[in-house]
């Protein structure tokens, strides 16, 4: 809701016609053209996550699709922050680089880490 906005009493606006009263439904989409540059796949434990650079009129973009047992899930990266992206990814792949091997790996979890004080868990 817009902050200016208040709630209504009788549910969700509609969009109203130019005719006074008449509420008008927005019509689908037609699908956008989009071009595929470049793809790659790579299976990590049970996720398969799939990289595809693509163009539209609007622009280029990296989609991102992580497929975990049928369940997709999808972020769009615009390629204007793409090299921002990169360098925050980086970051973190040398912060774990830094960090002592341990927790990362299935075989070696602990059972007494499940037990935290927060309850995050």
């Amino acid at each position: 809701m817009i902050s200016n906005e208040l709630p209504s009493h009788y549910g969700r606006r509609l969009y109203q016609s130019p005719v006074y009263g008449q509420p008008q439904y927005r019509q689908p989409r037609p699908p956008v053209q989009e071009d595929t540059l470049k793809a790659a796949e790579v299976q990590i434990e049970r996720k398969h996550f799939v990289f595809t650079l693509k163009e539209n009129p609007r622009g280029r973009f990296l989609r991102i699709t992580e497929d975990v047992d049928g369940r997709r899930d999808t972020i769009i990266i615009p390629s204007t922050g793409l090299a921002e992206f990169k360098q925050i990814l980086d970051g973190m792949v040398k912060a774990l680089e830094a960090l002592p091997p341990g927790a990362e790996s299935p075989e070696h979890h602990d059972a007494s880490a499940d037990d935290d004080s927060v309850g995050n868990r």
